[in-house]
């Protein structure tokens, strides 16, 4: 049986050790600035000069998919090993990042070069979400499951995945034009403190007055999510590094276990969300055995 390669795209905010550790493949998503500057968000570092900018700019930098090219440049060399690829991606709700996978897997079988043998998912979720999904793909993968067992796997972990993002506000999303289903809450909104979910797109869950409130809430729902059996936990942040310690802090506490991944969500969603946003999710823990 071919050993299945399992690539993912940089919208998960994996910590770089998880992504060594189980040989992940990351597709860089790319931010324009101005129009006239276009960076993978793989090689900014310096977070806080990225949100000095954020901060500054008369108009937010805009987004950008992997290009096809992107794509058949990680998945032809794993094909000419002889390998099946499983690529898992953020939600087609948020982004065209799967549908270009597709068309570069497309473009590889009409080329004779294996593209069939490349698997293409919508995760339906991001950051935190997609991290724990990729996480439950290269587990299956090391277990010798097939690209469609693999799919199932994910799918089935999908469906009992839950995670909630409490943001410092909804201008970024409101000028940004991603704020979706969240529409209805701008003009009464911008000075309450959303919290926001994520299925297939961001849909508002409540409102909140206070930055404490947010983080209270947050905390309640991660005791929701251990009473419910969900204990593989994940805690992200966009520069609040001292209120994800206190989360993560409060969380331990809650599932009286570590975090799978604790990580900072980079500048392709910062941009929208801006900075100052906290995330708490789990899936059940079996997912990830």
């Amino acid at each position: 049986m071919p050993e299945v390669a399992v690539v993912t795209d940089s919208t998960a905010y994996l910590p770089p050790e998880l992504v060594e550790r189980h040989g992940l493949q990351v597709v860089p998503l790319y931010i324009v600035f101005g129009g006239d500057r276009t960076v993978r968000e793989t090689e900014i570092t310096d977070y806080p000069a990225f949100f000095e900018e954020l901060r500054q700019a008369d108009s937010l930098p805009t987004t950008s998919q992997p290009s096809v090219g992107d794509f058949a440049s990680v998945y032809d060399p794993l094909l000419a090993e002889g390998k099946e690829i499983f690529s898992l991606h953020i939600s087609g709700g948020l982004s065209g990042t799967s549908e270009a996978a597709r068309q570069a897997a497309e473009g590889l079988e009409r080329d004779g070069k294996g593209g069939e043998r490349v698997h293409v998912v919508d995760s339906r979720t991001a950051a935190g979400g997609l991290a724990l999904l990729d996480l439950v793909a290269v587990g299956a993968a090391a277990g010798g499951a097939t690209p469609s067992e693999i799919e199932a796997r994910v799918q089935e972990a999908r469906g009992e995945f839950k995670m909630w993002f409490g943001l410092d506000t909804l201008e970024f999303l409101r000028r940004g034009g991603r704020i979706g289903a969240a529409s209805a809450w701008i003009g009464s909104t911008l000075k309450v403190k959303p919290i926001l979910t994520l299925e297939s797109e961001l849909s508002p869950v409540e409102r909140v007055r206070t930055s404490s409130r947010m983080f209270e809430r947050l905390v309640d729902y991660a005791r929701q999510r251990h009473e419910s059996g969900a204990d593989g936990w994940a805690v992200q942040h966009i520069n609040a590094p001292e209120q994800c310690e206190r989360l993560v802090d409060r969380c331990r506490e809650l599932f009286g276990c570590e975090p799978v991944l604790v990580s900072e969500i980079g500048p392709v969603l910062s941009a929208h969300t801006g900075p100052g946003l906290l995330g708490v999710g789990s899936i059940p823990q079996r997912f990830l055995s």
